[in-house]
């Protein structure tokens, strides 16, 4: 039987633990580690006198940027030897009718070349709407460094940023358009869909066959896709679903090898201009229960 203090604690936590764990995944690129976060930030929650808590959302809002800060030191020193491009793990949109915020997979992808203290404060910030007094104590900087660390941010990842939001069923007809053009070998239609300086970042993590730096450039893109048709049309490749992957139109699917994938598209003036595949199966774990076999 759950004790009545863990039933008190929880009742204030569990409606703010959605926002937390939205904090810590943008701080961190990781499901597993923001969950974590937020599970031992309830723990140091259920420890503490409460009733001395004024703001509990602000307050645990504190406890997890700390937490993810430092998480972090050691996360930076793991990204250094990891094998091949990095990506976050994907997200797939539950509703796709939710639009929570703007950190699509490109910011968050900017986020990255930020110091952890710049990237807490644009997102703190910027994207939660937290003030600079407040932000001041989360980080232990005066309010006049935090807006400093915010606007050093904000310049880092302006061009990251949503232009506009394009209408979610135009996109999904543009994942639905490139799923079928890349897996038929149509290179014709696969070829008008793409920019011109159109870019492949693919994730495998040395776990899985990626490539193992960026692909720019239509003409070395559509080279890769040609070579994936080959391999296509004696395997396979099966849809799962259609998606809005961390803010992106995309598809998750079980490719050769019953590897799980899946594929964002970064979109600019109706064309794609980036696409982002992850075949990590770690950064994929969390995706399983979509995977109807």
């Amino acid at each position: 039987m759950t004790p009545p203090s863990e039933k008190d604690a929880a009742a204030t936590f569990d409606p703010l633990r959605p926002k937390l764990v939205r904090i810590a995944y943008r701080m961190l690129g990781s499901v597993a580690d923001a969950e974590d976060v937020v599970q031992e930030a309830f723990i140091r929650w259920l420890a503490i006198d409460r009733s001395a808590v004024r703001e509990p959302e602000g307050f645990l809002c504190r406890v997890v940027t700390r937490l993810c800060l430092d998480l972090l030191k050691s996360a930076r020193r793991q990204r250094e030897t990891y094998v091949g491009p990095w990506l976050p793990e994907p997200v797939v949109e539950a509703d796709g009718h939710e639009e929570i915020d703007d950190v699509t997979l490109p910011l968050m992808m900017a986020l990255e070349r930020l110091s952890p203290l710049e990237r807490a404060a644009f997102l703190l910030h910027d994207v939660f709407g937290v003030g600079f007094e407040e932000l001041a104590e989360t980080l232990g900087r005066e309010p006049a460094a935090c807006r400093q660390l915010a606007s050093r941010a904000r310049t880092h990842v302006h061009a990251a940023r949503p232009r506009f939001q394009m209408p979610k069923e135009q996109g999904l007809e543009i994942a639905s358009a490139f799923f079928a053009a890349s897996r038929s070998g149509d290179l014709r239609t696969l070829q008008s869909l793409l920019a011109a300086d159109v870019i492949v970042h693919a994730d495998g993590g040395g776990k899985k066959p990626a490539a193992m730096a960026p692909i720019i450039g239509i003409d070395k893109v559509m080279a890769l896709h040609a070579e994936l048709a080959r391999i296509l049309a004696k395997q396979g490749s099966r849809l799962v679903r259609y998606g809005y992957i961390n803010g992106l139109p995309g598809f998750v699917t079980i490719e050769p090898g019953d590897t799980l994938q899946t594929t964002a598209l970064q979109l600019e003036d109706g064309k794609i201009a980036a696409i982002f595949v992850v075949r990590n199966p770690d950064k994929l774990r969390h995706l399983a229960g979509d995977v109807v076999h």
